[in-house]
């Protein structure tokens, strides 16, 4: 049996994963209207400032969507560092070999024509979005920001001549009990009692200094990441800027160092399971599934840390993490998600191991060659 692959249609791509894999399973989609804005190309900056360019392919039987997948070119990261690489993304289906084939194909040829010589993913759309591919711990429901998709996934890619590079990690901390002070070395003891450090949350009436100041921090602090191309300001918000509805002060703080930003950590309220329950749209239910919700979960997610590089190995890492372990067991939550870390980060794997952190996923970026168009 054939299917039809149609591009464009945001609407099918959405639901494509959905059909896929089920509601029954630990899928949880984006909320709609934030699925269908990433790929308005007059609304995400991604596009309208000249970073890159995308193309959103579903795959139909019977006119029902059953696979989606993007196909994207990050120019300024090519600009970069003089590559021609593009990559895919949000690349979800049924577990059929034709369905798989064709989707990728369309992704390749997209890539092939506009002269890239390399793909990989998943990239959602960049490397400072959602990344990889799960290779393990499919039996883990996933957190706000992470990765989950069946092992079929990989095994079509890996049949489709993609190699698995680039291993990565989630984590889960358990709060309950959990003892934050192993954190703590004299750089971070001396960290947390030096004056010249001033702890400021991230709160709504301060949102967007506060989340600008973190951008800031997030382009020093990971400008000798070689996958790193530094968000503008509209990039960053456009991203971020929806998490003032959702903030929780007591867990987000940017960190000054005399007077100027100097490290930053995010973590927000894990909303997947308020998002699954409502199938990622907002409908007549969902103001009192929200408040529910609010009232009961007890999971938190860290989306992202980082310190200025003047001040790495000054400890403020560790102490931005025990903070942030004491505020939360403080606030009531009793788990705490983190988002991919590599192999390769061996500093920030030892620190989670610190916290007491287990793996969740196992993730990979798959990769390959493409062929001249």
């Amino acid at each position: 049996m054939t299917s039809e692959i149609r591009e464009g249609d945001r609407r099918a791509a959405f639901d494509a994963a959905l059909n896929a894999y089920g509601s029954d399973s630990l899928y949880v989609p984006p909320l709609w209207s934030d699925f269908d804005r990433m790929f308005d190309p007059a609304k995400n900056p991604f596009v309208t400032e000249g970073h890159g360019r995308y193309a959103l392919f579903s795959a139909h039987r019977d006119g029902r969507p059953v696979g989606r997948i993007a196909a994207s070119i990050h120019d300024a990261s090519n600009r970069k560092h003089g590559t021609r690489h593009g990559a895919f993304g949000f690349f979800d289906c049924i577990d059929d070999v034709e369905v798989a084939d064709a989707l990728l194909r369309a992704a390749e040829q997209w890539l092939s024509a506009r002269g890239m010589s390399r793909v990989a993913g998943n990239f959602n759309l960049t490397a400072m979005q959602q990344i990889g591919v799960m290779t393990d711990g499919f039996d883990h429901a996933p957190f706000t920001d992470m990765m989950w998709s069946p092992p079929h996934i990989a095994k079509h890619l890996e049949r489709a001549g993609y190699a698995a590079t680039f291993p990565m990690t989630t984590f889960e901390i358990a709060l309950d009990g959990g003892k934050p002070e192993q954190l703590l070395g004299d750089k971070q003891r001396a960290v947390l009692t030096d004056p010249d450090f001033v702890w400021q949350p991230i709160k709504r009436s301060a949102f967007k200094v506060r989340l600008e100041d973190a951008r800031l921090i997030l382009n020093d602090g990971f400008a000798d990441n070689p996958m790193f191309v530094p968000p503008t300001a509209a990039e960053y918000l456009f991203q971020a800027g929806d998490m003032m509805w959702i903030i929780d002060k007591r867990i987000s703080t940017v960190v000054y160092h005399r007077g100027r930003p100097a490290g930053a950590i995010i973590a927000i309220p894990d909303l997947n399971p308020l998002i699954k329950a409502i199938g990622g749209r907002v409908g007549l239910t969902a103001p009192f599934k929200f408040v529910q919700h609010r009232i009961m979960n007890r999971r938190a997610v860290l989306i992202y840390q980082s310190v200025c590089r003047d001040l790495h190995n000054r400890g403020l890492n560790g102490a931005m993490l025990y903070r942030t372990a004491l505020a939360l067991q403080e606030a009531g939550y009793r788990t705490l998600g983190g988002t991919w870390i590599a192999d390769i980060n061996g500093p920030s794997l030892r620190q989670v191991e610190k916290a007491g952190a287990t793996p969740l996923h196992r993730l990979h970026l798959f990769g390959k060659r493409l062929a001249a168009a």
